[in-house]
């Protein structure tokens, strides 16, 4: 499940973190327990398809929200079943020792998606750079692959 914590609420958090979840489909008398499993890099609305642009120069500081991964107790979810789109109270322990450090040694974010496109990608961008110092010509930037 994800869960979105305003950007000021997540100093501390970390990977496997211990976090208490209560639904309002159930009330608080059922605590669902499990551990932060994933931080997102970045916010929704920065990773839309059309993200939004400011053009009118106002800028107003909105809280955003990111999503916080959260890998649940099986044995709980199947005792009482969740349903999509629901409310739920989040409590994670940012308090443990040791838990956000050890979470941030294991955590990686890496894609091959562009392997390919970045091949010779660093020696398109030198002839780019030579070209636009006067040191040759455009026309002899090499090929992009």
């Amino acid at each position: 499940m994800e869960a979105n914590f305003k950007e000021d609420q997540l100093e501390g958090m970390g990977i496997g973190q211990p976090v208490e979840l209560v639904s309002d489909l159930y009330g608080s008398s059922v605590v669902f327990h499990g551990k932060v499993a994933g931080l997102s890099p970045g916010t929704g609305s920065a990773f839309s398809l059309l993200p939004p642009q400011n053009a009118s120069g106002n800028w107003i500081k909105i809280v955003q929200r990111l999503p916080v991964r959260i890998a649940l107790d099986p044995r709980e979810l199947a005792q009482y079943p969740l349903r999509v789109g629901l409310s739920m109270k989040v409590t994670v322990a940012t308090g443990k020792p040791g838990a956000a450090q050890a979470g941030r040694a294991t955590t990686r974010y890496e894609t091959g998606v562009y392997a390919e496109d970045e091949k010779g990608a660093a020696a398109l961008i030198e002839g780019i750079l030579k070209a636009n110092l006067g040191q040759g010509r455009a026309d002899q930037a090499p090929e992009r692959p």
